[in-house]
């Protein structure tokens, strides 16, 4: 299914819905580019302790954003996918990345870790037919589409991305 098929965008998640291309599939769009991850590794090696202000992540921080994000979205797009009732809870990404020990860890190792959660990624959403992309329920006080969350995983890493490119790194690599 494409990013036109989206019956709404939610509140909140439509700015990194936004950045996705209209005529995007989502499982193309799911589907990791090894020339990004090429492209950021020694970036973010020559950066990994950076904060381009006080009090800012650093880029290792923000790769674990990205990966703990993507696990949750997806643990949302299960949910939804098998008619959980309960409204699902946010989480505070400050919280998480204060706990995630990334400034701790290689950048070879966070790369590893976000490419093995979007090949489990994947095949959740490979799984979903059209009438379970299209099934809606309450995540972070907003109703959301299991396809609409897809398209949230696909964009919000792009966003981040693009912040590195933007904030982090001072020749910009092409990041999709």
């Amino acid at each position: 299914m494409q990013k036109s098929d989206l019956k709404f965008i939610p509140n909140f998640f439509d700015r990194y819905i936004a950045l996705i291309d209209d005529n995007t599939y989502l499982i193309d769009g799911l589907k990791t580019n090894e020339t990004i991850f090429k492209s950021i590794s020694e970036k973010l090696i020559q950066h990994q302790e950076y904060r381009y202000k006080p009090n800012k992540w650093t880029p290792k921080e923000l790769l674990q954003h990205v990966i703990d994000t993507e696990r949750i979205l997806t643990y949302r797009a299960l949910c939804i996918s098998r008619l959980e009732p309960k409204a699902l809870l946010g989480f505070d990404e400050n919280m998480y990345v204060e706990n995630s020990n990334a400034n701790n860890r290689s950048v070879e190792d966070l790369l590893k870790e976000f490419r093995l959660v979007r090949q489990s990624t994947l095949p959740l959403f490979e799984s979903f037919n059209e009438d379970v992309l299209h099934r809606a329920g309450i995540s972070f006080e907003t109703k959301i589409s299991t396809l609409a969350l897809g398209f949230t995983i696909i964009g919000h890493a792009k966003h981040h991305f693009k912040v590195l490119n933007e904030r982090y790194f001072t020749n910009n690599v092409n990041l999709g």
